[in-house]
């Protein structure tokens, strides 16, 4: 991509689109990932239902498995660069900032610390002042990724219709639409792979729809506290010893069962059936990598994440093209390295629906100035206009008397 500074609102756009995605874009069959351990709960899909899940034969209850790797698109890692007129470089540079306000910066810094004393404020004075104009690259990749797994629900007699057809065999997991993404903001959706629904019986209450009471182990009752099962109050007066609080019977109704022994089924909700269906997942994520190239003066590059700059350059579409014609050559180099990174490690796990590349210049300053005969330096650096000045030469220790 030949670079051109961004002038205004120039090239602030929210790219071109993926050529080869549409939310409803028929795919081949995509490859599994291989199951990834056991999982110890019941079987989720129904004896011979894998037989009907064609493309499905990774999935797993749990989401143990079931990672689905994208489909092989017909596209090439970058766009065909084009041949180009030799570019021109404007030369883009931020106004330095005035003694004034670099003074008053280090004014407000001075007076942040509780153990600094404002003496070199008040008294220093400003002997040079040095710009070094600093290039932030960040590079963005946003990426759509799917997982399947083996669900289940209660069934519901009245509203569950989703049953799939013997017959009719499930698109493959890349052919089941999906919303349409913002792009570069990180979203979740979970979907109902049509044809994948049956009904079986709930394997946690074999289709009574209650289960024994934990509490009381299905009895309904148990040992009496206060009296511990004897049925007799110690501390009653002779010919009164029976319990009042269990009347003598040395058991009490179980609050938690309310004395039935049984529970309504937490699986199947007493619905005694269970809807199992295949889930998908749709993960779209942000990724997001960005380099500094050091043109600070001494300023540790640590700071600079810290702060902003003036963005210069935008480039936003499906697949972006390393910066070209840059007047910085290191930016250049940033720039193919970090898509090379990309590519290589987003491609084959997901599919890559937008890239957007940036570069900001980040204004960096260093100041001299003299104390008591002595020079010292400090930094201010970014649109925030932040001071870092590690040599202060006036501190003293705070000691609680």
């Amino acid at each position: 991509m030949e670079y051109q500074p961004v002038i205004g609102q120039q090239n602030k756009n929210y790219g071109t689109a993926n050529p080869g995605y549409v939310p409803t874009a028929e795919w081949t069959p995509a490859m599994f990932a291989p199951p990834a351990g056991d999982f110890f709960g019941p079987s989720a899909p129904p004896s011979g239902m894998l037989d009907n899940m064609p493309g499905y034969e990774g999935t797993v209850a749990g989401g143990g498995g079931g990672y689905v790797y994208p489909p092989m698109l017909a596209f090439p890692a970058f766009p065909a660069l084009q041949p180009q007129p030799e570019p021109k470089h404007p030369q883009v540079a931020i106004p330095p900032i005035t003694e004034e306000k670099a003074w008053e910066a280090f004014a407000l810094f001075a007076c942040s610390k509780c153990c600094y004393s404002l003496a070199p404020v008040k008294d220093g004075v400003i002997t040079s002042m040095d710009a070094f104009n600093t290039y932030r690259y960040r590079l963005e990749t946003f990426t759509e990724s799917r997982s399947t797994e083996w669900t289940h629900k209660p069934y519901n007699v009245g509203t569950d219709h989703s049953v799939g057809a013997v017959n009719q065999g499930p698109p493959g997991p890349w052919d089941v639409p999906a919303k349409t993404p913002s792009f570069f903001v990180d979203d979740q959706q979970s979907l109902k792979v049509p044809y994948t629904s049956s009904i079986k019986v709930c394997h946690e209450c074999l289709g009574m729809g209650r289960t024994p009471c934990g509490s009381c182990t299905g009895y309904g009752n148990n040992p009496c506290g206060p009296c511990n099962g004897s049925g007799n109050n110690r501390y009653s007066q002779p010919g009164n010893s029976q319990c009042s609080h269990c009347r003598g019977s040395g058991r009490r109704k179980c609050s938690s069962c309310q004395g039935q022994g049984a529970r309504e089924c937490e699986t199947c909700c007493g619905q005694r059936q269970l809807l199992v269906y295949i889930r998908l997942t749709v993960k779209w994520t942000n990724h997001s990598d960005d380099c500094v190239v050091e043109r600070s003066g001494g300023l540790e590059v640590d700071n600079l994440s810290e702060v902003s700059g003036t963005e210069i350059f935008r480039d936003s579409q499906y697949l972006v093209s390393p910066v070209m014609g840059f007047p910085d050559p290191a930016v250049v180099g940033v720039s193919q390295r970090l898509l090379s990174k990309h590519q290589g490690k987003y491609s084959t796990t997901s599919r890559i629906l937008q890239q957007r590349q940036t570069i900001e210049l980040i204004p960096v300053t260093k100041v001299t100035y003299g104390w008591k005969g002595n020079s010292h330096v400090y930094f201010v650096y970014g649109n925030e206009f932040k001071v870092n000045a590690d040599d202060y030469p006036a501190t003293c220790c705070c000691t609680v008397m």
